[in-house]
């Protein structure tokens, strides 16, 4: 073959390669359609708009070390979050977001205060309703290809926070339901990657809500079920309350 008739070719063949390639992203929906059509399938703008607060109960489940407890979780409009885990033999384990502060308090750690990147993260995953309101949250949304998750085609999309680091999330092809997430988690020991494979929906009130989540976070993996979802449920006044020990602390830090 002359040098010409090969340049020739090798120009047609890119040609016909980049012509599959933006073939191919131009099939894939958008990300934030997948977004939009994740909240109808689960229940619809109307159902979400209504709950204003919600409290779950399950259990963790730490098999490799034989550790198993009970957890506890309460949310409320617009950023309130507490989360409770307790573990045979080691102890509880206590999370809060309240008026922009992150804290965590543990059997193990003691008090803390969250700060920097790992409380930007913290206080964008306590937005209460964030699936729904997820353009307040986001700039982007971005459909970057097709993988298989847990034996499922999915779409996998990427999205972008207005403040700190992105995480991925998979969508069934066939039912639009979330089936993965991936993100990097701040911590004191520096970052994490953390990934969440979710499945078992089933009706909570008028939404759809999965009860197994997968965790592999770094070297440790472990199982989170969830037992029951109430919305709108009583909420004691002092739940969200910052504990008198994290207070101390941020006395100091003032």
């Amino acid at each position: 073959m002359n040098h010409s008739l090969f340049t020739r070719s090798l120009k047609i063949g890119l040609a016909l390669s980049l012509a599959g390639v933006l073939s191919a992203a131009a099939d894939l929906p958008k990300g934030d359609t997948l977004l939009d059509k994740y909240i109808e399938v689960t229940g619809g703008k109307a159902a979400y708009a209504k709950i204003h607060s919600d409290m779950s109960t399950g259990t963790m489940e730490f098999k490799a070390m034989g550790l198993k407890g009970k957890i506890t979780t309460y949310g409320a409009e617009p950023d309130k979050k507490y989360s409770e885990v307790v573990l045979d033999g080691v102890g509880k384990m206590q999370e809060g977001v309240n008026g922009g502060v992150a804290w965590s308090n543990s059997a193990m750690q003691g008090p803390r205060v969250k700060e920097g990147d790992e409380q930007a993260e913290t206080l964008l995953q306590a937005k209460f309703n964030a699936d729904l309101n997820w353009r307040d949250l986001f700039k982007t949304a971005e459909t970057v290809g097709v993988e298989t998750v847990d034996g499922k085609e999915c779409y996998k999309v990427v999205l972008t926070p207005k403040t700190g680091s992105p995480s991925t999330r998979w969508f069934d092809k066939d039912s639009n339901l979330l089936v993965k997430i991936s993100m990097t988690n701040k911590s004191p020991a520096g970052e994490i990657q953390a990934d969440s494979v979710i499945s078992d929906y089933r009706k909570e009130g008028d939404i759809l809500f999965p009860h197994k989540m997968i965790v592999t976070a770094g070297p440790m993996e472990f199982v989170a079920t969830v037992d029951s979802v109430q919305h709108n449920p009583e909420i004691p006044k002092d739940k969200f309350e910052i504990p008198d020990e994290v207070k101390v602390l941020l006395k100091k830090t003032k």
